[in-house]
């Protein structure tokens, strides 16, 4: 049985430092990223984690694969890990949504939980795929701890469905940093760790997590 989930958000990419939103555009780590991710490497390989599980967007990719090489695994791939597809909002900056699409963003205010954005998902379409890719991990097993590498969005949705007063808007998350759950009982968990960024040694990383909040 699994016990111990140790979620991480990939390493910086050029379009983090831009503030950009990504979403499901294959923006690689740039090497600010992947230095992030070799010190993230060292601290998570005596965690014990049998299994790796990650988003298959490209800047996931890479920091699984880094991270796979020094954990002696094969990270395993699962499209419903993704980040939110934000349609045709993917690669600008929140200033620039706002300006550009101002009625679409005023209903995505209203309405947070089922608007879809033009060409994407609406958080509940995010809230669905994710949890269904958890149970699946969670049948699946890969050992007492596992691995999951995704993305923001993902992180959010899952503590808020896991663990009993989990407050959604409470906290940022790093590019690179770890978060984990603990099992109590059944389906029932308690964080352990929360956006845990001490293998950075104070390395720089960013947090988009004013705009993530704004789009869930």
């Amino acid at each position: 049985m699994i016990k111990r989930v140790v979620f991480i958000r990939p390493g910086e990419t050029d379009w983090n430092r831009m503030r950009r939103w990504q979403g499901q555009v294959a923006v690689p780590l740039n090497a600010h990223g992947r230095e992030q991710v070799q010190r993230l490497a060292k601290f998570i390989q005596p965690l014990g984690i049998k299994a790796l599980y990650t988003s298959d967007l490209r800047r996931a990719m890479d920091t699984a694969n880094i991270l796979a090489e020094a954990m002696g695994i094969t990270p395993i791939p699962d499209r419903r890990l993704r980040e939110r597809h934000i349609g045709e909002w993917q690669g600008l900056t929140q200033e620039e949504v706002i300006a550009w699409y101002p009625e679409e963003y005023a209903r995505l205010q209203a309405n947070p939980i089922d608007y879809q954005i033009a060409g994407g998902e609406s958080r509940r379409q995010v809230v669905d795929r994710v949890r269904a890719c958890f149970e699946d991990i969670m049948q699946r097993g890969g050992g007492e701890i596992v691995g999951i590498i995704t993305h923001s969005t993902a992180i959010r949705t899952l503590l808020t469905d896991l663990v009993p007063d989990y407050n959604p808007n409470s906290h940022a998350y790093s590019n690179s940093s770890v978060t984990t759950i603990e099992r109590q009982w059944d389906n029932v968990w308690r964080i352990g760790l929360l956006d845990d960024i001490s293998h950075l040694d104070k390395m720089e990383t960013f947090s988009m997590d004013e705009m993530e909040k704004r789009m869930s």
